[in-house]
């Protein structure tokens, strides 16, 4: 893909597309390493490696914060839609 540099203060910017940012788990705030060979090839990596341990942690969290509820299996054989 193609981007647009342009300027931004005193520099110059290339804005990400949100696809992109997504695929490398990237947010606003987050930092990233940047290389440039020197044939001119930039190489952007994010700064922040995924953390499988604070991941989990952070879903087994949001899991206990979910209510549990009947399961929608057994609510249909009570009301015999199956």
């Amino acid at each position: 893909m193609k981007l647009q540099v342009a300027k931004w203060g005193n520099s110059l910017a290339v804005r990400l597309p949100a696809e992109y940012a997504l695929a490398a788990s990237l947010r606003e705030g987050d930092c990233v390493d940047a290389e440039v060979t020197p044939a001119g090839k930039i190489t952007l990596t994010s700064a922040n490696p995924f953390d499988k341990a604070a991941f989990l942690a952070r879903t087994r969290k949001r899991r206990a914060a979910m209510p549990l509820t009947e399961p929608v299996v057994e609510n249909m054989r009570k009301e015999a839609r199956y």
